[in-house]
């Protein structure tokens, strides 16, 4: 697990503060705006199957998606050629701030010489029907008013959240934060401020960075404003 909070830096094209700097912030402040958790889950099912889990304040792009990466194969399938490493497929899920399906995988580029390129299939709601869903609290306050509970946690979900959860708060509050603020605004990910020479902080950074490799946005977020 990795915490972070935000130092100044550039968003949508602007000059902003650090999380510090806000309006009503104390200059110590030690509330995270960023947290990455690596978790497992102990069963037959889902065991040596690592879950990602990234969100943060101030980072390049206001994005909600679910990444499904693919095992990649232990060993190379064509002997002799130049495919030497292979990309592992990916199944992308966008929630927010555009609602649809990635899919990225491998294919042989036509020819005689044994190539492979990477496909990417894309499917989005607004581009597909024509139309655009409203915001998410539109479509949350219009089911509770209809009684359709489809997209609300049940109440033993969001227990079994919190038992999840609580024990990494109980650490962190007992253990406060010495490296804040961590990453600039307006980055992907704990990339130090270029003006920080806090050893904590790198250290976490290059942490979250080795964490976080099969979570990088993909081709398709990185280009939707």
């Amino acid at each position: 697990m990795v915490r972070g909070q935000y130092a100044e830096g550039n968003a949508d094209g602007q000059r902003v503060v650090g999380y510090r700097n806000e309006p009503d912030v104390a200059h110590d402040s030690n509330t995270e705006t960023f947290v990455a958790l690596k978790l497992l889950i102990d069963n037959w099912r889902w065991a040596g199957v690592p879950f990602y889990l990234r969100t943060g304040k101030r980072l390049a792009m206001r994005a909600t998606e679910i990444v499904i990466q693919f095992r990649r194969t232990p060993f190379v399938l064509f002997r002799n050629t130049a495919v030497r490493n292979l990309e592992t497929n990916r199944l992308v899920i966008h929630i927010q701030p555009d609602e649809g399906i990635s899919l990225s995988f491998g294919a042989k580029v036509p020819g005689s010489v044994m190539r492979l390129g990477l496909v990417n299939m894309d499917f989005d709601y607004a581009t597909y029907f024509g139309a655009e869903h409203g915001t998410g609290y539109e479509r949350l306050l219009r089911d509770c008013m209809a009684g359709d509970a489809t997209l609300f946690q049940r109440s033993d979900m969001v227990e079994a959240g919190w038992n999840v959860i609580q024990p990494i708060i109980d650490v962190w509050r007992a253990l406060p934060a010495r490296g804040f603020p961590n990453y600039a605004a307006g980055s992907w990910d704990l990339s130090m401020p270029k003006n920080s020479s806090n050893a904590t902080a790198a250290r976490g950074a290059a942490l979250a960075r080795k964490m976080l490799t099969c979570t990088a946005p993909t081709h398709r977020t990185t280009r939707t404003k």
